[in-house]
């Protein structure tokens, strides 16, 4: 006859098989928790502050961006502003994505780490690249995205992309709605406007955001095709629908101060790349 076990050892038995399964499940939990550290999905949009400061890097380049959080703004500015034009009529803007937005302009050396060519007339690593076309910059961010797909720690969701009128002007302004982020009045302390040449990146203090170099230096090709505003409230805007001119902003280091308020409006040939004061400045936006 086959041996019985106790009904007392059967007992015991199955207590300890308890006590090992949730040993084990214990241990399972604490392993879980362990890989998890460090591997919280980001923040999102609402939760990031603005000016948070992010670099990615691009063939050992670094791209440092800054945060530019959802919100509305009134776009333009307003009728007594001083040196205000007609074509900039204020009206409120929203923007119902955040967006990064580099901290300065493109240098050279990004641009020929790309392109693997430097147009600029004015020759400096780190000074802004100039002489590029609204098309040539097509190209470079196109390679650029290419790039991006396979570089570790890129922001998941995101591709580079010149920003719009109304990204520019929101970064730009950071908050304020004085004539520049700095207040009504500029100096040449605080940009590079009036002067000979372009200045290497950087070189005047930064908005509230950490953006360098949004007033002067050089003109920043935006997105958007020129066209008159809309004369009500707008959600995302991306210009008009079509034209034969691109919008460029910020002014540079030919121009006088008026041309570098935050609402001051350019343009430009999209195909033309001879005037050594135009750049650009990458924004990375969600797909």
């Amino acid at each position: 006859m086959p041996k019985t076990v106790p009904r007392f050892r059967r007992k015991i038995s199955l207590k300890i098989m308890t006590k090992k399964i949730t040993s084990l499940s214990v241990c399972l939990v604490g392993l879980l928790s362990v890989l998890s550290v460090g591997q919280e999905p980001p923040p999102a949009e609402t939760e990031r502050k603005a000016g948070e400061r992010m670099t990615v890097t691009i063939k050992d380049v670094e791209y440092a961006f800054r945060w530019c959080p959802p919100g509305t703004f009134m776009m333009g500015s307003p009728a007594n502003e001083l040196n205000r034009i007609d074509n900039k009529s204020q009206h409120q803007a929203t923007l119902s994505k955040g967006f990064w937005m580099l901290e300065t302009e493109v240098t050279q050396q990004m641009w020929e780490n790309v392109m693997g060519n430097n147009p600029s007339s004015n020759k400096g690593l780190n000074l802004p690249v100039t002489n590029v076309s609204w098309n040539d910059c097509q190209e470079f961010i196109q390679k650029l995205n290419v790039l991006l797909a396979g570089t570790p720690g890129a922001p998941a969701g995101y591709t580079f992309s010149l920003p719009t009128e109304a990204q520019w002007e929101y970064a730009c302004r950071a908050g304020t709605t004085t004539a520049y982020h700095f207040g009504d009045t500029l100096t040449q302390q605080q940009a590079n406007f009036g002067s000979r040449e372009a200045k290497e990146v950087g070189s005047y203090p930064a908005n509230a955001w950490g953006l360098k170099d949004m007033h002067g230096n050089v003109w920043e090709w935006c997105l958007d095709w020129y066209g008159n505003y809309p004369s009500g409230a707008v959600t995302d805007p991306t210009g008009a629908e079509r034209g034969w001119l691109r919008v460029i902003r910020g002014g540079s280091w030919y121009f006088i101060a008026r041309d570098c308020r935050s609402a001051f409006r350019n343009s430009g040939d999209p195909a033309d790349r001879f005037f050594h004061d135009i750049g650009l400045r990458l924004s990375l936006v969600s797909e």
